[in-house]
């Protein structure tokens, strides 16, 4: 790509460090997000998610290392970047007792060209619950009202923490949609999501974060090609992969992925795909699914930080 047609930085983080007594939270992470892209950062529970978005936005200081939002220093310059940014906390950040029109139309009167309230709510579907306080609504509500307050402002970078966190498949996708929009019209977006289906979806960089550390990055689409040369995947109900790869010649092993399907590898051919095609004709299994090098991102991540759950 011509370096001229790069987008410009619009968040920069360089050996960030940041402890609490004994705990490293954050231990030297590096990423860059670039004006009108869509970073996904992933991370199981403790990653140190959470404590990086709140150093960008301001709330936490560094103890170490470099973070620059907008070509500001979050802490520094903080009063000079809560206009040019818009926040989505993870857990609300709304006055109890606010009223959920009440409270968009407070944080609009924060900035000098916000959003029409109205409009956005009525966008983000809440417009029926506008006179209801902030804590009788439900958490999916909770969360678009959250949303609407971040984007109310017109911000040239927003942060999402769970964004769609609670609600229920349709608001998802409308969610989707409007994180779609957002770029389209040249804002950058910092989302951090458990939903992985959401980051392949969304983002144009993925960043996986453990234990404090960048453990992988990229495209959605270099990630699901980490390691899968040499790989078919299969999709089909009632597969013994102890049975297939009896039925294979040698050289093969199939094993069961975390999703479900079945992994063959060894050297990939026609000849590879047509056994194995002919092994399911027999023993009378429905294929759904044939692809050829290719993981899940949920491989992917639960091959880097491990399968154990965590607090």
């Amino acid at each position: 790509m011509p370096e001229s047609s790069v987008a410009p930085i619009a968040l920069s983080i360089s050996g960030l460090v940041k402890r609490f007594d004994d705990l490293v939270a954050v231990d030297g992470l590096d990423l860059e997000l670039r004006t009108g892209e869509v970073l996904a950062l992933l991370g199981p529970n403790g990653a140190g998610k959470t404590t990086t978005v709140e150093i960008c936005e301001g709330f936490t200081s560094p103890d170490a290392g470099s973070v620059r939002v907008l070509g500001l220093d979050p802490v520094i310059d903080n009063d000079a970047l809560r206009a040019r940014i818009g926040v989505m906390l993870q857990g609300g950040g709304a006055y109890p007792g606010a009223k959920a029109g009440e409270m968009l139309r407070l944080c609009a009167s924060y900035s000098s060209d916000p959003l029409d309230p109205t409009w956005l709510m009525d966008v983000l579907g809440i417009t029926d619950v506008a006179s209801t306080p902030f804590r009788r609504l439900s958490g999916g509500q909770q969360q678009r009202l959250s949303l609407a307050c971040a984007l109310v402002g017109r911000p040239e970078l927003v942060f999402l923490d769970e964004p769609t966190a609670g609600m229920d498949a349709h608001a998802r996708i409308m969610v989707w949609e409007l994180i779609s929009r957002l770029k389209s019209d040249g804002v950058s977006v910092l989302l951090t999501t458990h939903h992985l289906d959401e980051a392949e979806e969304l983002a144009d960089h993925i960043v996986i974060v453990d234990r404090g550390r960048v453990v992988a990055s990229g495209t959605p689409a270099d990630l699901v090609r980490r390691d899968a040369e040499g790989q078919l995947r299969l999709t089909a109900d009632d597969v013994d992969p102890e049975a297939l790869e009896a039925g294979l010649p040698d050289g093969y092993t199939c094993s069961r992925t975390p999703t479900g399907e079945t992994l063959v590898s060894g050297d990939i051919t026609p000849q590879t795909v047509a056994a194995v095609a002919a092994w399911c004709a027999v023993h009378d299994v429905l294929i759904t699914g044939l692809a050829v090098d290719t993981n899940s991102l949920q491989d992917v991540f639960l091959e880097l930080t491990g399968r154990e759950v965590r607090a």
